[in-house]
């Protein structure tokens, strides 16, 4: 077909009458799915939460693939069937860390995504959860998540990719290309800044303009103009004073008319409902739908919009060219992703292809470097030949690694026959050789002396609309549960049983052999456990394969090679904590402490050890090459981060301390040695001077060469003058 998808729209578009334009912008999400869907469904909308993603909560496991493919389809049907042109509707899902229609290949969660410190590894896991949507006929993906997280105490900082503006550009545009090359569109959210002061969820935004442009912007338009994003989700909070949901600034000014965005915008869930009830700033949920379609929106989700549109029409507050704007940019998109030209999946396919052993292993490789070793004084590796007996504790020794947020379909837990807890998999790797004993806290003491090694694995239950006032390990008494508004999620609850801090200190003071392993989407606060505590591992919430990948880092097959991509405070009153804040005018400490962290951004153990040396720092005119050798000369296979920051002075505003702009993973035998080459392209060296103007003005910068953002091992001094970079 020759004719471009935008054109074909148009023509498309003229042969639709008012009804059927508006019907194509509106949408519908029904559950649960039971005897009357039918009568229930409006089959005339264009847009449709697929109907996979709810089949499974009546029956109370997992539903099929082939089933999923199957309503799918008949949806998909029927509602072809109900408009004169045949137009398939977009069937949309969540897509986090695997796709949310059923029983998927699941992933580590995105913060231990964002831990690998690997673009092209986290553009691969796209590509296998865009085939995962697409091969079921789900052609629009609700993720990444590119919020920059400065507050670990919002609840969502599971799903982000961290505090790193760079890392948030990177990986979610990485996340955009890998799905929308399988025809499916990615929809990166919340557009924009979409938590408030101590971390509270869709809270009113007074980010002033400096930051929002220097922060919280720039992860949108990267996914924009390198990940080839054909969608937005705007936010539920409001910004200089107007809902995200109908502000014109951020729907049209920036993310069209500066970024040129020529894809569709879409709501959060109700969030247009929001903009007349919660923000109250009309008395009708019709004018908020006017306001926010005049405004740059274009698809309310998930619910009916099509009374309030046509009323708004009708009234006079919408005119036909406006629902004509908003309509083009969604028909375009289908046709860019095939769905108008190949709307149906196949079931055979989809069985063959959702959890097939290549993306099981691309799911056991990604946890396996997602994991971070913070703390070892000789207690890791364990030896396998030497454990007779090993102790494991913890509430999170004996559930799937995954994390109850956005995991598996609707109020049904993810699963699968082939996958195992981390006990599970303890018990059959030293099958024969080991035995592993499972107690409860309260024989701590006893069990745990009486064993060559200890292991606690902890639990915390995080996510939407599970915001934290305290960043310790829950405790006793506790309770942790979803609030009413984060529907898609599913039931997240929760009861610790148990004091998990006073557990870790017995279990260390019984046996000095003992390691913690954190199953978390956050930093905790250790205070109270870590200076007794011999060895410390972040595995986050590693996906589907996570017991194995915990299990060889236990036991020495792999070496730990996760480098932090959030600051973990030691306390949450020093949170906000972030590496790349801007210089103090008196001092940074408490009178508890001095306000530095307990680990910091970019750090991350190994088993191995690494030795950088023969740096370079050469001007090409339109990037800096840094050039190094790294050698492994340790005992262990290993892999290190190169990270390059800058840190500017002399510039025309005040800058970071440093920011991070380039780093390289490098993956090295024992005894190994590599000769790298990092480019800093000359884009780094941009800012907003004093009257916000973007631009590479004058400044002294010293280039940090190291492996976290406090491990410097060379400093090059570089200035850039009128407009180009000159060596020092």
């Amino acid at each position: 077909m020759s004719d471009t998808p935008a054109k074909r729209a148009k023509e498309l578009m003229e042969k639709l009458s008012l009804e059927e334009k508006i019907c194509q912008l509106s949408c519908q999400m029904l559950y649960p799915i039971r005897e009357d869907y039918e009568e229930r469904r409006l089959y005339k909308f264009g847009n449709f939460r697929n109907p996979g993603h709810f089949l499974h909560e009546q029956r109370g496991c997992a539903v099929p693939t082939e089933e999923v493919v199957d309503a799918i389809n008949e949806d998909i049907r029927k509602s072809m069937a109900q408009n004169s042109q045949s137009i398939p509707p977009i069937e949309h899902a969540e897509a986090l860390h695997g796709a949310q229609w059923g029983m998927a290949t699941c992933f580590p969660q995105p913060i231990g995504m964002a831990s690998m410190f690997d673009v092209d590894l986290v553009e691969q896991i796209a590509d296998v959860i865009g085939k995962e949507c697409a091969v079921v006929g789900v052609r629009q993906a609700l993720t990444p998540v590119v919020n920059v997280v400065r507050d670990c105490r919002w609840g969502r900082t599971i799903e982000s990719f961290g505090e790193d503006v760079l890392i948030n550009c990177d990986l979610g545009a990485a996340i955009c290309r890998g799905l929308q090359k399988n025809g499916v569109i990615a929809t990166p959210k919340h557009y924009a800044d979409n938590y408030s002061y101590g971390g509270r969820d869709s809270n009113v935004s007074d980010t002033c303009e400096r930051t929002m442009r220097e922060v919280y912007l720039k992860p949108f338009e990267k996914c924009i103009k390198e990940g080839g994003a054909m969608s937005i989700m705007s936010a539920y909070n409001s910004w200089d004073g107007v809902p995200c949901t109908c502000n014109e600034r951020l729907l049209t000014d920036i993310l069209r008319g500066e970024w040129g965005f020529e894809g569709f915008v879409v709501s959060d869930y109700n969030s247009v409902e929001g903009v007349w009830e919660a923000h109250q700033l009309f008395d009708a949920e019709w004018k908020a739908q006017a306001d926010s379609l005049k405004a740059g929106l274009d698809v309310d989700l998930p619910q009916n919009s099509y009374d309030d549109l046509m009323k708004a029409y009708n009234e006079g507050w919408i005119t036909e060219s406006d629902i004509d704007r908003a309509l083009l940019r969604v028909l375009t998109a289908k046709y860019a992703v095939g769905l108008m030209d190949k709307p149906f999946a196949d079931r055979d396919e989809a069985k063959a292809l959702v959890r097939c052993e290549e993306h099981k292993r691309l799911a056991l490789e990604t946890a396996r470097r997602a994991m971070v070793l913070l703390k070892n004084e000789g207690v890791l590796p364990l030896d396998k030949n030497k454990i007779k007996k090993l102790a494991v504790f913890g509430m999170g020794a004996d559930v799937f690694p995954v994390g109850k947020n956005y995991s598996g379909p609707f109020e049904v837990d993810w699963t699968a026959e082939d996958a195992k807890t981390p006990l599970q998999y303890l018990r059959e790797y030293l099958d024969g050789c080991a035995e592993v004993i499972f107690a409860e806290d309260e024989d701590i003491e006893k069990v745990a002396a009486e064993c060559d090694a200890a292991v606690y694995m902890t639990a915390l239950v995080e996510g939407e609309g599970l915001d934290r006032s305290d960043i310790r390990l829950p405790g006793v008494t506790r309770k942790a549960q979803k609030d009413e508004g984060a529907t898609i999620v599913g039931k997240i609850e929760m009861v610790v049983k148990t004091d998990q801090e006073d557990s870790i200190r017995r279990m260390c003071a019984a046996n000095p052999k003992s390691a913690v392993i954190l199953l978390n989407g956050s930093p905790v606060d250790m205070c109270s456990w870590v200076d007794g505590c011999g060895a410390i591992l972040e595995a986050w919430y590693p996906g589907e394969q996570g017991a194995q990948a915990i299990c060889e880092i236990l036991f020495g097959k792999i070496s730990p090679s996760g480098k932090l991509p959030i600051t973990f405070p030691k306390t949450v009153g020093q949170v906000p904590l972030f590496y790349s804040y801007k210089p103090s005018g008196r001092g940074y400490g408490y009178v508890e402490n001095d306000g530095s962290p307990r680990y910091p951004f970019g750090y991350g153990l190994s088993y191995t050890s690494f030795a950088l040396d023969n740096f370079e720092c050469i001007n090409n005119g339109d990037s800096l090459n840094i050039t190094l050798t790294a050698e492994n000369t340790g005992g262990f296979d290993g892999a290190e981060v190169v990270q390059i920051y800058l840190s500017g002075k002399f510039c025309d505003v005040v800058m970071p301390v440093k920011e991070l702009k380039a780093y390289k993973r490098v993956e090295l035998k024992k005894q190994e040695k590599a000769e790298l080459n990092i480019a800093v392209p000359n884009e780094a060296f941009l800012y907003y001077d004093r009257r916000m103007v973007l631009g590479m003005h004058d400044g002294d910068y010293s280039v940090l060469v190291g492996t976290s953002c406090t491990d410097i091992h060379k400093t090059f001094e570089i200035k850039v003058r009128n407009g180009k970079i000159i060596n020092s």
